[in-house]
């Protein structure tokens, strides 16, 4: 295990993530009208306020309810064991961001689904017909952090095979 202090800037990420993404919700929240939409970028990105009770891409959101538990849980899962490998030391320096990137982002979205029931959506990019589906924050967070545990995955592990090598 690493030293308490060591594991301090990845705690101060995830709390940034999370203050971040409900601090952007609730000025949403408080300026948008369900289903609003705000042109910023023409042909290109709007502001809307829209609910997802499912996950990325509205996974599982026509199920009845039962998924907000599932998704509640399964991000308390992750983000456990997530902080878990940051303080084994099981990840690089670039892992170790990107845990707490997805850990933060995770939180921010469990806390959208206990206060709300569901996620609470806003950023949205399209070009022409082609609409990305909208997202907030906390799944920006989620995302770059995956892409660096994914770089991390395969530079630590060039490391270790290097290390064997010697």
């Amino acid at each position: 295990m690493s030293a308490p202090s060591s594991k301090i800037p990845y705690l101060l990420l995830a709390v940034a993530a999370v203050a971040l993404d409900q601090i952007s919700k609730l000025a949403v929240l408080a300026t948008f009208r369900d289903y609003e939409r705000v042109n910023i970028i023409p042909s290109f990105f709007d502001l809307t306020l829209v609910y997802n009770p499912g996950a990325a891409f509205s996974f599982l959101a026509d199920q009845g309810g039962w998924q907000k538990y599932f998704f509640l849980g399964l991000a308390v899962v992750i983000s456990v064991y997530l902080w878990r490998s940051i303080a084994r030391g099981d990840f690089a320096r670039w892992g170790k961001i990107g845990a707490a990137m997805i850990i933060g982002g995770a939180i921010g979205n469990v806390i959208d689904r206990l206060a709300y029931g569901h996620v609470v959506d806003f950023l949205l990019f399209y070009w022409q017909d082609w609409y990305y589906p909208a997202f907030n924050i906390a799944d920006s967070f989620i995302c770059v952090g995956a892409v660096l545990l994914v770089i991390d995955g395969f530079t630590h592990k060039k490391d270790a095979q290097a290390k064997k090598a010697v």
